[in-house]
């Protein structure tokens, strides 16, 4: 980003009117807090200073949020290294851990010391060390004059001579993303733990209550938590696992609040974002909810039929597909929430006015940035469908075609290095393989892949489908073809696929080559590659360029507008307040749920909503403990007007203090569209209350030792005497002055009402 640039994007902040800040909205790098939102923050509520959040000199906020897995946020919650995250990011390995016979899933689980805790090959817990603004480095000797690819790869080279160059403790890596569509990059310098072990869950009775039913639902009553452990080698730096390696011990762990929250209350959500497109034009706005969206929900609503009705009928088929299940139906019910916010809130006319305002205001430079814009949607359109199409179909809910994919690399490392090259891929892959078959039913996908492969046909046409499918007519027809397919392919069974990987190199790529699912695979992906990605791509790259050249201009014309980098799996802060809401006419919801709800929505027997005996004994004798609200309920979930997408799975709800309140877990319904278009009025973020967490670990679990781990504190009701002694975690402060100040020591918390 040019100085110019850079200072724009400082602007649009600093300059911002007061009128129009929406409380929740924007994903903001916490590098650059003090410059942009730490006033703001602070007249919303927050008793903590952007050091306090950020900081490289010592412990701050950002040294106890993790990236679980790269995939989902978590939190460090004592000082011996224990992870708060969703129990839907742990699902994989708690599924991983369960049988028929001992079913952590069904049954829950809860290591008694740390010698019990389980270990999970290949799961990893990043830690941010610093954050730093490449932009001048990468933009170095950049042009107007180059096109995109040779913009791109100047910007490699320069990126690339400096992560050389880029001195890096040996257990350190650096990342380095591009923000503003490319007109500003930021250096992730991370540190990866390797050795990540299962502490605890609650049975999916709680922490999946409610299931798909209640998925991006409000109210919500779902206690979606697991909590793991990081494992560090002698010198608490990451080490591959060990039975000798000991509990990290971490910078900064986050305090437990036991206050809960109110309507109004500020709240602090800190993670890692995925994806966000806040910037699109109405065009592509458009091409999302009217052809890709309605697409993607067919698809995955005739895959999800026919997978439920073969888990309903066998408690073994659910335990094998209940987290490939829960994967498919998440972005299928999101993007029908998002389709019905975009309308609710009129996002299509909002965007036509605001690209009005800007063809009237921007300079004459940019007047035909837009009509450049909406012209290569347009040719876009026809494949971005069959894009979507052969990624639902032939690459998402068709499970096969994930191992004859895995099958085309065998060839390719075959091709490359000869036996030798084949044979470590095997060895590499075989895990894997393992993995997939245990929970793997072909009839089912046999089933899937006939419904789908229909589908596609259907809309798409022959110009977009492999040869096999061209004299296919009628359902039975494509039946027919999938029976035939599936009996005959290697792929499909186990055993005859170990028979052909443990054959010799030749004879196995040879059998691979002739199989009937490989070479349909083939011809498919080919006519993709040809008719559907080459195409695609060509025009995005164009799109990609007009974008942006359109966020330059945005920023330009509008320097009071407020600017914030979209998502991209990177450290942000999102800040906003508890809040109810009003999705539509004659209906209020309330910002908090509590354990009445999950007894209202309670159907015996039910995998959604069925109760544990153990929790309707707490619930009938009232045996809350010290986890209740003023009005001595257990509360179970709360909303607000944070900013959040996926990857915000797992992240910590901070109270003003810096205190832990809740466990980010899902957004409501009606404001999933808050990727593309964030609207304050209905965009609301869904979160565990903490007091449900400890709730669940004391009372329901028994594992009291797991909150003696814990700092758990009190800074609404009289610990401290002003707003500085109040933030018990805060770097450098001397906490037993704090408690000597309250009168209350860590070990009365728990009798203290």
């Amino acid at each position: 980003m040019n100085t110019t640039l850079k200072s724009l994007v400082l602007a649009a902040i600093l300059m911002l009117p007061s009128s129009l800040i929406k409380a929740g909205e924007g994903m903001w790098l916490p590098l650059l807090l003090k410059s942009l939102n730490e006033a703001e923050m602070q007249s919303m509520g927050m008793k903590l200073t952007a050091e306090d959040i950020y900081s490289i000199n010592q412990g701050s906020l950002k040294d106890a949020i993790v990236h679980f897995g790269g995939f989902c946020t978590s939190e460090i919650i004592s000082p011996d290294g224990l992870l708060l995250t969703n129990h839907h990011c742990g699902y994989g390995q708690i599924q991983s851990h369960s049988t028929v016979e001992n079913n952590l899933l069904k049954n829950g689980f809860w290591a008694q010391n740390k010698s019990q805790e389980l270990a999970n090959a290949g799961l990893t817990a990043t830690l941010i060390d610093r954050i730093e603004d490449v932009t001048a480095v990468a933009m170095e000797g950049i042009t107007s004059e180059m096109n995109s690819a040779e913009r791109q790869s100047k910007i490699d080279r320069n990126l690339g001579f400096f992560k050389d160059d880029y001195e890096l403790q040996s257990y350190q890596e650096i990342v380095i993303k591009p923000f503003y569509n490319g007109n500003q990059y930021f250096a992730f310098i991370t540190t990866i733990y390797k050795d990540v072990r299962l502490v605890g869950t609650p049975p999916e009775s709680i922490g999946k209550f409610g299931s798909d039913t209640d998925n991006w639902v409000w109210p919500r009553h779902t206690g979606d938590f697991s909590l793991f452990r990081i494992y560090a080698g002698p010198d608490n730096l990451p080490a591959e696992y060990s039975d000798d390696n000991k509990p990290y011990q971490p910078k900064h762990f986050l305090p437990i609040s036991l206050d809960g929250v109110e309507e109004g209350d500020f709240t602090m959500v800190f993670g890692f974002p995925g994806r966000t497109n806040q910037y699109l034009p109405g065009s592509a706005v458009a091409q999302i909810k009217d052809v890709l969206n309605p697409a993607r929900i067919a698809i995955r609503d005739k895959a999800l039929k026919i997978i439920d009705g073969y888990m309903r009928a066998d408690e073994k088929t659910r335990l094998q597909y209940a987290s490939k299940f829960a994967r498919v139906a998440n972005y299928w019910k999101k993007w029908i929430g998002e389709n019905q916010g975009l309308n609710k809130t009129n996002a299509l006319a909002k965007k036509q006015k605001y690209e009005d305002d800007f063809q009237e205001s921007c300079p004459p430079k940019y007047r035909d940035l837009l009509p450049q814009i909406n012209n290569q949607y347009r040719k876009l359109e026809d494949h971005a469908l069959a894009r979507e199409y052969y990624r639902e179909v032939a690459q998402r809910n068709i499970e096969i075609m994930r191992i004859v994919n895995m099958a085309k690399q065998m060839g390719r490392a075959f091709k490359k290095n000869g036996t030798k090259g084949y044979d470590e891929f095997v060895d590499r892959i075989s895990p894997r393989l393992e993995s997939f078959y245990k929970d793997y039913r072909p009839e089912i996908d046999q089933e899937v892949f006939a419904a789908l492969s229909e589908m596609y046909v259907n809309t798409l046409g022959q110009k977009y489908s492999p040869a096999e499918f061209h004299t296919l007519q009628s359902t039975e027809d494509f039946e027919a073809m999938a029976a035939e397919l599936y009996s005959n392919s290697v792929f499909t069974d186990e055993k005859r696929m170990n028979k052909v990987l443990f054959a010799s190199a030749e004879v196995a790529i040879e059998k691979i080559n002739n199989d009937p699912l490989y070479k349909l695979q083939s011809a498919w992906d080919s006519i993709y590659k040809d008719e559907i990605a080459k195409p695609y791509d060509a025009i995005q790259d164009r799109i990609n360029i007009l974008q942006r050249y359109y966020m330059q201009a945005q920023m330009e014309t509008f320097p009071n507008k407020r600017f914030y980098p979209d998502a991209n799996s990177t450290m942000r802060v999102t800040y906003g307040k508890v809040n109810g809401y009003s999705p539509k006419d004659a209906v209020t919801y309330n910002p908090v749920t509590y354990l009445d709800g999950v007894i209202e929505k309670y159907v015996p027997d039910d995998y959604e909503f069925d109760v544990d005996s153990k929790l309707l004994e707490l619930y009938e004798n009232k045996d809350y403990g010290q986890y209740t609200d003023t009005n001595g309920k257990v509360p179970v979930c709360f909303i607000g007007t944070n900013h959040t997408t996926g990857g915000n799975s797992g992240s910590p709800a901070i109270d003003a203090h810096g205190n832990l309140i809740g466990l980010n877990f899902d957004r409501a319904w009606e404001g999933t569209m808050s990727d593309i278009n964030y609207d304050a009025s209905i965009c609301r973020n869904i979160m565990v209350d903490a007091r449900y967490i400890l709730f669940i670990i004391d009372k329901f679990a028994g594992a009291s030792h797991l909150i003696d781990e814990m700092k758990l504190v009190r800074p609404k009701r009289g610990m401290a005497k002003s707003d500085k002694e109040m933030i018990p975690n805060k770097p450098n402060f001397d906490r037993t002055k704090l408690e000597q100040k309250s009168k209350i020591k860590k070990s009365q918390i728990k009798e203290y009402k």
